[in-house]
Protein backbone atom coordinates (compact mmCIF):
# COMPACT_ATOMS: atom_id res chain seq x y z
CA UNK A 1 0.00 0.00 0.00
CA UNK A 2 1.22 3.61 -0.96
CA UNK A 3 1.68 5.98 1.72
CA UNK A 4 -0.55 7.93 0.81
CA UNK A 5 -3.09 5.71 1.23
CA UNK A 6 -1.97 4.75 4.60
CA UNK A 7 -1.78 8.94 5.45
CA UNK A 8 -5.77 8.75 4.16
CA UNK A 9 -6.48 5.81 6.11
CA UNK A 10 -5.32 7.27 9.35
CA UNK A 11 -7.64 10.17 8.41
CA UNK A 12 -10.81 8.14 7.85
CA UNK A 13 -10.04 6.99 11.41
CA UNK A 14 -9.38 10.66 12.99
CA UNK A 15 -12.21 11.93 11.18
CA UNK A 16 -14.41 8.65 12.65
CA UNK A 17 -12.82 8.40 16.14
CA UNK A 18 -13.63 11.91 16.75
CA UNK A 19 -16.97 12.36 15.77
CA UNK A 20 -17.74 8.85 17.88
CA UNK A 21 -15.78 10.73 21.11
CA UNK A 22 -19.14 13.24 21.00
CA UNK A 23 -22.11 11.51 19.33
CA UNK A 24 -21.80 8.19 21.93
CA UNK A 25 -23.26 4.52 21.22
CA UNK A 26 -24.24 5.52 17.60
CA UNK A 27 -21.18 4.09 15.44
CA UNK A 28 -23.08 3.02 12.73
CA UNK A 29 -24.64 6.10 12.21
CA UNK A 30 -21.48 8.55 12.55
CA UNK A 31 -19.95 5.73 9.91
CA UNK A 32 -22.10 6.37 7.58
CA UNK A 33 -22.31 10.12 8.01
CA UNK A 34 -18.67 10.18 7.38
CA UNK A 35 -19.41 7.82 4.06
CA UNK A 36 -21.97 10.28 2.95
CA UNK A 37 -19.28 13.26 3.58
CA UNK A 38 -16.52 11.33 1.09
CA UNK A 39 -18.80 10.71 -1.05
CA UNK A 40 -19.98 14.36 -1.49
CA UNK A 41 -23.63 14.18 -0.35
CA UNK A 42 -25.85 15.50 2.05
CA UNK A 43 -27.66 13.96 5.17
CA UNK A 44 -31.24 14.00 6.22
CA UNK A 45 -31.64 13.38 10.19
CA UNK A 46 -35.22 11.87 10.54
CA UNK A 47 -35.49 11.36 14.33
CA UNK A 48 -37.49 12.68 17.55
CA UNK A 49 -35.91 15.46 19.20
CA UNK A 50 -33.00 15.53 21.64
CA UNK A 51 -31.23 12.57 20.50
CA UNK A 52 -28.36 14.36 19.37
CA UNK A 53 -29.46 15.29 15.62
CA UNK A 54 -27.72 18.52 16.51
CA UNK A 55 -24.62 17.28 18.19
CA UNK A 56 -23.96 14.67 15.08
CA UNK A 57 -23.77 17.97 12.78
CA UNK A 58 -21.51 19.87 15.09
CA UNK A 59 -18.92 17.20 15.76
CA UNK A 60 -18.70 16.74 12.04
CA UNK A 61 -17.83 20.28 11.01
CA UNK A 62 -15.70 20.72 14.45
CA UNK A 63 -13.65 17.68 13.11
CA UNK A 64 -13.15 18.99 9.52
CA UNK A 65 -12.07 22.51 10.79
CA UNK A 66 -14.56 23.80 8.31
CA UNK A 67 -16.89 26.89 8.52
CA UNK A 68 -20.06 25.40 10.11
CA UNK A 69 -23.69 27.15 10.06
CA UNK A 70 -26.95 26.06 11.92
CA UNK A 71 -30.13 27.57 10.69
CA UNK A 72 -34.04 27.23 12.45
CA UNK A 73 -35.91 26.61 9.66
CA UNK A 74 -39.18 28.25 10.39
CA UNK A 75 -42.55 28.86 8.54
CA UNK A 76 -41.92 32.98 7.66
CA UNK A 77 -38.20 32.16 6.17
CA UNK A 78 -37.50 33.63 3.31
CA UNK A 79 -35.23 32.36 0.06
CA UNK A 80 -32.84 35.19 0.62
CA UNK A 81 -32.30 34.61 4.30
CA UNK A 82 -30.81 31.55 3.14
CA UNK A 83 -29.03 32.57 -0.06
CA UNK A 84 -28.34 35.83 0.24
CA UNK A 85 -29.18 38.90 -1.92
CA UNK A 86 -27.81 42.47 -4.13
CA UNK A 87 -27.98 45.09 -1.84
CA UNK A 88 -28.02 48.74 -3.32
CA UNK A 89 -24.86 51.10 -1.65
CA UNK A 90 -26.28 54.50 -2.05
CA UNK A 91 -22.16 55.62 -1.83
CA UNK A 92 -21.34 54.20 -5.38
CA UNK A 93 -25.04 53.97 -6.50
CA UNK A 94 -24.76 50.31 -7.40
CA UNK A 95 -25.30 46.91 -5.94
CA UNK A 96 -23.73 44.77 -3.59
CA UNK A 97 -23.89 40.74 -3.57
CA UNK A 98 -24.08 39.92 0.52
CA UNK A 99 -23.66 36.22 0.66
CA UNK A 100 -26.11 34.43 2.94
CA UNK A 101 -25.72 31.45 5.42
CA UNK A 102 -25.45 28.92 3.07
CA UNK A 103 -22.17 30.24 2.02
CA UNK A 104 -20.06 27.77 4.14
CA UNK A 105 -18.74 23.98 4.78
CA UNK A 106 -21.42 22.56 6.85
CA UNK A 107 -24.81 23.88 6.86
CA UNK A 108 -27.37 22.64 9.32
CA UNK A 109 -31.36 22.84 8.21
CA UNK A 110 -32.70 22.31 12.05
CA UNK A 111 -36.27 21.19 11.25
CA UNK A 112 -36.08 21.96 7.51
CA UNK A 113 -39.82 20.27 7.11
CA UNK A 114 -41.24 23.62 9.25
CA UNK A 115 -40.63 25.95 6.29
CA UNK A 116 -42.36 26.11 2.79
CA UNK A 117 -41.65 24.70 0.08
CA UNK A 118 -40.64 27.64 -1.94
CA UNK A 119 -38.07 28.43 0.59
CA UNK A 120 -36.87 24.49 0.73
CA UNK A 121 -36.56 24.35 -3.07
CA UNK A 122 -33.67 27.14 -2.75
CA UNK A 123 -31.71 24.53 -1.98
CA UNK A 124 -32.12 22.24 -4.40
CA UNK A 125 -29.21 23.97 -6.62
CA UNK A 126 -27.11 24.52 -3.96
CA UNK A 127 -27.09 20.52 -3.32
CA UNK A 128 -27.08 19.49 -6.44
CA UNK A 129 -24.64 21.51 -7.85
CA UNK A 130 -22.78 23.27 -5.31
CA UNK A 131 -23.50 26.83 -6.67
CA UNK A 132 -26.57 29.31 -6.09
CA UNK A 133 -27.64 31.75 -8.76
CA UNK A 134 -29.17 35.52 -7.36
CA UNK A 135 -30.87 37.78 -10.25
CA UNK A 136 -28.71 36.00 -13.33
CA UNK A 137 -25.48 35.18 -11.61
CA UNK A 138 -23.61 32.23 -10.37
CA UNK A 139 -21.88 32.22 -7.03
CA UNK A 140 -19.90 29.00 -6.07
CA UNK A 141 -19.81 27.48 -2.57
CA UNK A 142 -17.19 26.76 -0.72
CA UNK A 143 -15.48 23.47 -1.20
CA UNK A 144 -16.42 20.91 0.71
CA UNK A 145 -20.01 21.55 1.20
CA UNK A 146 -22.22 19.52 2.94
CA UNK A 147 -25.84 19.71 4.34
CA UNK A 148 -27.46 18.31 7.37
CA UNK A 149 -30.69 18.46 7.72
CA UNK A 150 -32.95 17.05 10.39
CA UNK A 151 -36.54 16.90 10.55
CA UNK A 152 -39.28 15.32 13.62
CA UNK A 153 -41.39 12.92 11.65
CA UNK A 154 -44.01 12.71 14.58
CA UNK A 155 -44.79 16.34 14.50
CA UNK A 156 -47.24 17.05 12.08
CA UNK A 157 -49.04 20.81 13.21
CA UNK A 158 -47.00 23.37 10.91
CA UNK A 159 -44.90 20.81 9.07
CA UNK A 160 -44.23 20.56 5.15
CA UNK A 161 -43.44 17.39 3.95
CA UNK A 162 -40.61 17.49 2.18
CA UNK A 163 -41.41 16.82 -1.55
CA UNK A 164 -39.85 13.55 -3.81
CA UNK A 165 -37.15 15.77 -5.64
CA UNK A 166 -35.84 17.53 -2.39
CA UNK A 167 -35.65 14.18 -0.65
CA UNK A 168 -33.36 12.50 -3.88
CA UNK A 169 -30.94 15.48 -3.47
CA UNK A 170 -30.29 13.66 0.20
CA UNK A 171 -27.64 10.52 -0.78
CA UNK A 172 -28.89 9.17 2.74
CA UNK A 173 -31.68 9.23 5.24
CA UNK A 174 -30.47 8.40 8.78
CA UNK A 175 -32.20 7.77 12.25
CA UNK A 176 -30.08 8.46 15.64
CA UNK A 177 -32.31 5.69 17.64
CA UNK A 178 -32.23 5.55 21.38
CA UNK A 179 -28.71 5.15 23.31
CA UNK A 180 -28.41 1.68 24.82
CA UNK A 181 -28.24 1.93 28.48
CA UNK A 182 -24.12 1.89 28.84
CA UNK A 183 -24.12 4.56 25.99
CA UNK A 184 -26.64 6.61 28.09
CA UNK A 185 -25.11 6.47 31.33
CA UNK A 186 -22.15 7.39 29.99
CA UNK A 187 -23.38 10.35 28.05
CA UNK A 188 -25.09 11.42 31.42
CA UNK A 189 -21.56 11.25 33.01
CA UNK A 190 -19.93 13.16 30.10
CA UNK A 191 -22.10 16.34 30.23
CA UNK A 192 -21.87 16.71 33.83
CA UNK A 193 -18.91 19.08 32.66
CA UNK A 194 -20.37 20.30 29.87
CA UNK A 195 -20.47 19.50 26.02
CA UNK A 196 -18.02 17.33 24.43
CA UNK A 197 -18.75 18.69 21.14
CA UNK A 198 -17.40 22.10 22.59
CA UNK A 199 -14.15 20.17 23.52
CA UNK A 200 -13.62 18.35 19.97
CA UNK A 201 -10.64 19.86 18.09
CA UNK A 202 -10.32 19.36 14.12
CA UNK A 203 -8.56 16.39 12.88
CA UNK A 204 -8.89 16.63 9.57
CA UNK A 205 -8.74 19.70 7.13
CA UNK A 206 -11.01 20.68 4.22
CA UNK A 207 -8.14 19.92 1.45
CA UNK A 208 -7.62 16.41 3.06
CA UNK A 209 -11.83 16.01 2.63
CA UNK A 210 -11.70 16.85 -0.95
CA UNK A 211 -8.35 14.32 -1.48
CA UNK A 212 -10.36 11.88 -0.09
CA UNK A 213 -13.42 12.84 -2.10
CA UNK A 214 -11.40 12.16 -5.16
CA UNK A 215 -9.72 8.91 -3.86
CA UNK A 216 -13.57 7.48 -3.38
CA UNK A 217 -13.86 8.10 -7.23
CA UNK A 218 -11.30 5.97 -7.96
CA UNK A 219 -12.61 2.76 -6.03
CA UNK A 220 -12.63 0.01 -8.47
CA UNK A 221 -16.35 -1.41 -8.69
CA UNK A 222 -17.01 -4.51 -10.51
CA UNK A 223 -19.29 -4.93 -13.15
CA UNK A 224 -21.27 -7.57 -12.09
CA UNK A 225 -21.79 -5.78 -8.87
CA UNK A 226 -23.06 -2.78 -11.06
CA UNK A 227 -25.22 -5.14 -12.55
CA UNK A 228 -26.65 -6.41 -9.37
CA UNK A 229 -27.23 -2.87 -7.90
CA UNK A 230 -29.27 -2.33 -11.31
CA UNK A 231 -31.57 -5.40 -11.01
CA UNK A 232 -31.94 -4.24 -7.50
CA UNK A 233 -33.40 -0.55 -8.60
CA UNK A 234 -34.86 -1.97 -11.64
CA UNK A 235 -37.31 -4.18 -9.38
CA UNK A 236 -38.36 -1.00 -7.31
CA UNK A 237 -39.83 0.39 -10.23
CA UNK A 238 -41.49 -2.41 -11.49
CA UNK A 239 -42.17 -3.48 -8.37
CA UNK A 240 -46.36 -3.24 -7.35
CA UNK A 241 -46.59 -1.96 -3.91
CA UNK A 242 -44.19 1.04 -5.36
CA UNK A 243 -45.65 3.95 -6.97
CA UNK A 244 -42.48 5.32 -7.50
CA UNK A 245 -39.21 2.99 -8.15
CA UNK A 246 -35.38 4.63 -7.52
CA UNK A 247 -34.54 7.57 -10.13
CA UNK A 248 -31.37 7.01 -12.58
CA UNK A 249 -29.84 9.90 -9.87
CA UNK A 250 -30.76 7.62 -6.89
CA UNK A 251 -28.63 4.83 -8.88
CA UNK A 252 -25.63 7.02 -9.47
CA UNK A 253 -25.50 8.02 -5.67
CA UNK A 254 -26.08 4.71 -4.43
CA UNK A 255 -23.00 3.61 -6.29
CA UNK A 256 -20.89 6.21 -4.86
CA UNK A 257 -22.27 5.83 -1.48
CA UNK A 258 -20.85 1.70 -2.33
CA UNK A 259 -17.30 2.97 -3.27
CA UNK A 260 -16.92 5.53 -0.20
CA UNK A 261 -17.85 2.61 2.29
CA UNK A 262 -14.99 0.45 0.15
CA UNK A 263 -12.99 3.58 0.94
CA UNK A 264 -13.96 3.75 4.75
CA UNK A 265 -13.46 -0.05 5.44
CA UNK A 266 -9.57 0.70 3.66
CA UNK A 267 -10.36 -1.20 0.64
CA UNK A 268 -10.17 0.42 -2.89
CA UNK A 269 -12.44 -1.94 -4.40
CA UNK A 270 -16.25 -2.58 -3.93
CA UNK A 271 -17.82 -5.92 -2.19
CA UNK A 272 -21.34 -6.84 -2.52
CA UNK A 273 -21.50 -5.85 1.77
CA UNK A 274 -21.16 -2.42 1.24
CA UNK A 275 -23.63 -2.40 -1.44
CA UNK A 276 -26.13 -4.03 1.38
CA UNK A 277 -24.78 -1.86 3.57
CA UNK A 278 -25.66 1.32 1.79
CA UNK A 279 -28.61 0.37 0.20
CA UNK A 280 -31.65 1.13 2.68
CA UNK A 281 -29.98 4.26 3.73
CA UNK A 282 -30.00 5.54 0.62
CA UNK A 283 -32.79 4.26 -0.89
CA UNK A 284 -35.75 3.91 1.04
CA UNK A 285 -36.60 7.63 1.34
CA UNK A 286 -36.35 7.77 -2.75
CA UNK A 287 -39.43 5.46 -3.30
CA UNK A 288 -42.83 5.83 -2.63
CA UNK A 289 -44.81 2.81 -0.69
CA UNK A 290 -48.65 2.49 -2.53
CA UNK A 291 -51.22 3.24 -0.14
CA UNK A 292 -48.52 3.91 3.10
CA UNK A 293 -49.32 6.57 5.96
CA UNK A 294 -46.80 9.31 6.17
CA UNK A 295 -45.66 7.81 9.87
CA UNK A 296 -45.25 4.23 8.48
CA UNK A 297 -44.03 4.91 5.22
CA UNK A 298 -39.72 4.79 5.39
CA UNK A 299 -40.55 1.55 7.48
CA UNK A 300 -42.90 -0.36 5.17
CA UNK A 301 -40.38 0.83 2.11
CA UNK A 302 -37.28 -0.77 3.99
CA UNK A 303 -39.30 -3.56 4.41
CA UNK A 304 -40.17 -3.76 0.76
CA UNK A 305 -36.85 -3.06 -0.59
CA UNK A 306 -35.33 -5.81 1.87
CA UNK A 307 -37.54 -8.25 0.26
CA UNK A 308 -36.46 -7.18 -3.03
CA UNK A 309 -32.55 -7.33 -2.24
CA UNK A 310 -33.38 -11.12 -0.89
CA UNK A 311 -35.07 -12.08 -4.36
CA UNK A 312 -31.79 -10.83 -5.90
CA UNK A 313 -29.16 -12.88 -6.38
CA UNK A 314 -25.84 -11.80 -4.91
CA UNK A 315 -22.28 -11.87 -7.67
CA UNK A 316 -19.76 -14.47 -6.67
Amino acid sequence: MSQGGIVSQQVVRQIIANVESAVLGKSTTVRLSVVTLLAGGHILLEDAPGLGKTSLARALAKTLGCGFTRMQFTPDLLPSDILGGNVYRPGTGDFEFRPGPIFTNVLLADEINRTTPRTQSALLEAMSERQVSIEGTTHKLPDPFLVIATQNPFEFEGTYPLPENQLDRFMMCLSIGYPDRKSELEILSRHRDGQPVDLLTASATAAQVQDLQRQVQTVNVDTSLSEYMLEIIGRTRANSELTLGVSTRGALTWYRAAQAMALVSERNYVIPDDIKETALPVLAHRVVCRGALREGHRQRASQILRMIMDSVAVPS
